[in-house]
């Protein structure tokens, strides 16, 4: 849905739009199903190219192990590759700004910041690396934390040839609309199972983990699944190996956090 076209909506019809999306965002069963679903919603609005990320592992000099993080996107490959790849986002501006805040928040705060002369140069080569892909417009949204180790956030990129004047607009009509989808969807995700590139589990590694959880031996996991104590061993081995863990008991917990412990199978 083009952004003209909301515009021209009736209210009744933007909050028909609005139940739809929510009863089919909050009814989602894949992180892939969700996020596409948000992905064109959030384009609606003139925000094409999304960011999200939560971490449970945050300390006070660290978002923990990148490879933990959940992480979501629909911007280019080349993008990712410097921003995430290659680390660009421990000195962004607006990943700073969402550490120490919660809500959203527009970008028209960069100009305040160059305008101070606060950046450090770190910052300054994440906003030319913005720039040079223009992104340069938009909203950041910080959810707000149950724990101190955990933290989420979104950043909405306006579609190309929108300024922050525009999308600034946009956001004046439909702004708290678009931060209680933003919360929901978030919610959501935290419900789904999510495997990152390297902490996948097996059908068998996942059962053995369950039954770990469940407080049985490896004697009785063995009896139970039907395989020897040495291949139950070397499931939970793989499952730690997988999880980048160093005991069952963290790998049980890390699945767990990740949803992985108890799937529906389709």
């Amino acid at each position: 849905m083009s952004q003209p076209s909301l515009d021209r909506m009736s209210e009744a019809d933007r909050l028909a739009a609005r139940r739809d999306y929510l009863e089919r965002l909050t009814n989602a069963q894949t992180i892939e199903e969700l996020w596409k679903l948000h992905c064109d919603k959030m384009a609606g609005y003139g925000f094409d190219r999304l960011i999200y990320g939560f971490t449970r592992y945050r300390t006070a000099t660290s978002l923990g192990d990148p490879e933990d993080f959940v992480i979501l996107t629909n911007h280019s490959e080349e993008y990712t590759d410097g921003f995430l790849g290659k680390g660009l986002y421990f000195h962004a501006p607006m990943v700073r700004w969402a550490l120490d805040h919660e809500g959203a928040c527009s970008w028209e705060i960069l100009a305040e910041m160059i305008s101070s002369g606060t950046l450090t140069d770190s910052e300054r080569k994440v906003i030319a690396f913005n720039q040079k892909h223009d992104v340069t417009a938009g909203y950041s949204i910080s959810f707000k934390s149950i724990s101190p180790r955990t933290k989420g956030a979104i950043a909405l990129t306006a579609r190309s040839g929108l300024s922050q004047g525009d999308i600034d607009a946009t956001w004046a009509v439909h702004g708290r609309d678009i931060v209680v989808m933003n919360n929901v969807a978030h919610l959501k995700i935290l419900t789904l199972p999510y495997a990152g590139p390297t902490r996948g589990l097996t059908k068998r590694q996942r059962e053995a983990l369950q039954w770990v959880g469940d407080g049985k031996t490896t004697a009785d996991i063995a009896l139970l699944m039907g395989l020897t104590s040495a291949t139950v061993e070397k499931h939970l081995r793989l499952a730690r190996e997988a999880l980048n863990v160093e005991t069952t008991a963290q790998a049980v917990l890390k699945a767990a956090f990740l949803n992985q412990m108890f799937v529906l199978e389709n």
